[in-house]
Parts: C-alpha cells; sequence; structure tokens
C-alpha cells in the first residue's frame, strides 16, 4: 500500500487530495489550513510555540506573534480531527498551477514569518500560495462577529447610562 492509500485508508478520506489543493482541518471553534504538496504531505503556518499536529488550537494559537512554515505528513497534522479538500474559492481566482503552488510552498519551508489571527494566518498564507491574494473568510467572520458584540455593548451602555 502507498503512502497517498495509506493516508487515505487511516482518515476514512476520498478523494485523495491534489498537488496544490487547500486542506481544511476542522479545530472547532477554527479551522486550521495546510496545501498539499503530494505524497502524503502538507505545508502549514504554524504559530510559533503552537502545537504544530493534531490537536493544535486556534484558540491557544491566537496570542502568538511569529509563526513558522512546516511540511509534514497530513495524517500527522489531522490526527483525530476531521478535513476536507476545500479549493472553495476557484469559481472567483483562478489558481496557480499546481507545480507553482508546491515550489512556492517547499520554498518557505523553515521560514519565520510574522502572525496576527486576523490577517496573517494560516488561511491567508495556504490561499496566498494558491491564488495569489492572502484571504481568510474565518478572519472575515470574526472581525464581523467582533464589530456586532461592540455595537451590541455601545447601544447596552448607551441605554443604561441614559437612565441615570
Amino acid at each position: 500500500m502507498g503512502d497517498e492509500e495509506a493516508l487515505n485508508s487511516e482518515t476514512n478520506f476520498t478523494p485523495e487530495p491534489q498537488l496544490g489543493d487547500l486542506i481544511e482541518i476542522s479545530r472547532p471553534p477554527v479551522t486550521h489550513w495546510a496545501i498539499y504538496v503530494g505524497s502524503g504531505y502538507v505545508v502549514h503556518l504554524v504559530p510559533s510555540g503552537g502545537i504544530s499536529g493534531a490537536g493544535g488550537s486556534g484558540i491557544m494559537n491566537a496570542a502568538a506573534n511569529r509563526a513558522i512554515v512546516k511540511k509534514e505528513r497530513l495524517c500527522d497534522v489531522v490526527g483525530k480531527d476531521g478535513y476536507k479538500v476545500n479549493n472553495k474559492h476557484d469559481n472567483k481566482y483562478k489558481p496557480l498551477p499546481p507545480s507553482k503552488i508546491v515550489w512556492r510552498a517547499e520554498e518557505l519551508v523553515g521560514r519565520e514569518f510574522g502572525y496576527n489571527l486576523t490577517s496573517q494566518n494560516c488561511e491567508h498564507f495556504v490561499n496566498e500560495l494558491r491564488y495569489g491574494v492572502p484571504r481568510s473568510d474565518q478572519a472575515r467572520r470574526f472581525a464581523a462577529a467582533i464589530t456586532v458584540a461592540l455595537g451590541v455593548i455601545a447601544i447596552f451602555a448607551g441605554a443604561v447610562f441614559s437612565r441615570n
């Protein structure tokens, strides 16, 4: 059994990822993102001091301000978490050729970058590699939720102080 087949049987995953695919790993309340580079390996951005492989919590990594690019086996990164191929922006942005995506990803392995949950996270990283566009839908949702929460607090505070 080859690495790809073993990966699929270990994780009960179909279809198998293709070179340059975005891999979305479910780690509630957030998702972790990686890019598939072949032979059962992914490249991903891991906050410094964060847990690289399975079980690494996005919340625990939120305070990090630096991150390192790692190449690791997909099954080690995923562990018991769920994952799927999610090239969700292919209809909006033209993906770069798979060979270029993989080359760019592997060139960055071992490099350290700034990390920010809302502007420089693992989802920004993989979208930049695949599409040339750094974007994170979960960061946008997070920012929108914070804006709504602050609005509710402001309304509540205004109501409380207007009674005095």
